[in-house]
């Protein structure tokens, strides 16, 4: 997974201040949603993702695992990303056509295309188009106080769109000792906590988050697995445009200033450099595979 996971990633002309949302964005995209791949993978193989699969993904963020699903010939997918405009842009930008005629990446000739949108579609892609048969939230939950709040009440508004026992993926953070990233995460709190009303609340990951979350839904437990999801940069700089561009350490950037978090990161991710240069992180993932009533 290393040529994945480790790019070079060219700077950026000019000095785009790192707080700017479109910079983070593009970062995100270009950086750090491509370390959950191995997931993505699992998850699409162990489901047998393919042609005839109607795939929607809430937190789609900036389309990646969409356009894997495409990749394995999934058509007829929706991905929902309101927390981040930017992120959304960018979906669009990779997955739907950009000349007249062309056509979206999962699209078809029985009107099931691809949309992306801000917010849950309240009916099926249109008339005579099937239910959506699998639901996916890969943001990872259990990392931080109160992340998966509100989840379960959007996977239970999601039940008039899904087919009877479709199966619904939710994604959790493995336990602290198995994930690297969790020490530098703590970073965020530290620094944060002057703004004790806003600051990020880090937590460890529970054995039963996701069967909770699932419960709430109303959804079953059908099923688990545990992924390998080393978070590969190729350099500091990488490292840092990537972790940043999760949002966990906006309220320490609030707190204290971007000079400082960018130091004690620098600092916190000296353990995982190697002498080559990169950074390198080893962290399991679980997901969770519910089925709908």
């Amino acid at each position: 997974m290393t040529p994945t996971l480790v790019r070079q990633h060219l700077p950026l002309a000019g000095s785009t201040p790192r707080a700017d949302p479109g910079a983070r964005a593009r970062d995100w995209s270009e950086i750090q949603e491509r370390m959950l791949v191995p997931l993505y993978e699992a998850v699409y193989e162990r489901l047998d993702v393919g042609p005839g699969t109607r795939l929607l993904a809430l937190g789609c963020g900036s389309g990646l695992a969409l356009l894997m699903a495409a990749s394995r010939g999934a058509a007829g997918l929706t991905g929902v990303e309101p927390s981040s405009p930017e992120r959304l842009a960018l979906a669009r930008e990779r997955l739907l056509p950009r000349e007249p005629g062309e056509r979206a990446a999962g699209a078809r000739g029985d009107g099931g295309g691809t949309r992306l949108t801000d917010r849950l579609p309240k009916d099926t892609a249109g008339p005579g188009t099937r239910a959506y048969d699998l639901v996916t939230a890969f943001e990872p939950i259990g990392c931080r106080a109160g992340d998966a709040d509100g989840l379960g009440g959007l996977l239970a508004a999601t039940t008039p769109l899904v087919a009877r026992r479709a199966p619904v993926v939710l994604v959790g953070w493995g336990p602290p000792e198995r994930c690297a990233t969790s020490a530098v995460l703590r970073i965020a709190t530290k620094l944060a906590e002057p703004l004790r009303g806003s600051a990020v609340r880090l937590r460890p990951a529970l054995r039963d988050d996701l069967e909770e979350v699932a419960g709430r839904a109303g959804l079953r437990p059908d099923g688990s697995g545990r992924v390998a999801c080393p978070f590969g940069y190729a350099d500091v700089e990488s490292a840092l445009k990537g972790l940043l561009s999760t949002g966990l350490f906006d309220a320490a950037v609030a707190a204290t200033d971007q000079a400082q978090v960018d130091k004690e990161l620098t600092e916190a991710l000296h353990p995982y450099r190697r002498p080559d240069g990169t950074v390198w992180m080893p962290n399991v993932f679980r997901y969770l595979i519910a089925r709908t009533p």
